[in-house]
């Protein structure tokens, strides 16, 4: 039997192949410990843990409506900091890739409803990412999308 936590190894071009681009990096909220002043989640070690939200740049990843945006787990004892943002005419990108990335596989089945007849579920097959680090893609080897 496979455990439910378990995490794959994962090159960054292989998860995304069109690259990515950095949207906004905040901290995991630990919902046990909303109404205390440290409410940050922390992994299995005691090391705080930040979302990083990107774009996946991959055509097909929005697909069927939908959102190419992807969230990748970061454990850092502070907040991680994007590379520096490209200018690209006249506008400010900021491609990003992702160190040591890791996928685990869940099963999404927020779209299944099962309580009606006929039954129309549209649970799906998802992932979560998690990355030791946020580097620019060129030093990763990854040329920017």
């Amino acid at each position: 039997m496979v455990p439910n936590s378990v995490r794959y190894p994962v090159p960054f071009h292989y998860a995304f192949p069109a690259g990515a681009l950095f949207l906004g990096v905040d901290k995991q909220a630990d919902f046990d410990k909303l109404r205390s002043e440290d409410n940050q989640a922390r992994d299995e070690h005691g090391v705080r843990i930040w979302v990083v939200t990107v774009m996946d740049q991959d055509p097909e990843a929005a697909k069927f409506g939908r959102s190419p945006q992807v969230k990748v787990k970061i454990a850092a004892p502070h907040q991680p900091v994007p590379p520096e943002p490209l200018q690209v005419a006249g506008m400010s990108i900021t491609p990003v890739a992702f160190t040591n990335l890791m996928v685990t596989p869940y099963n999404d089945s927020s779209l299944c409803k099962g309580d009606r007849q006929p039954h129309r579920c549209r649970a799906r097959l998802a992932w979560s990412y998690r990355a030791s680090g946020m580097v620019a893609p060129g030093e990763l080897g990854v040329t920017a999308a």
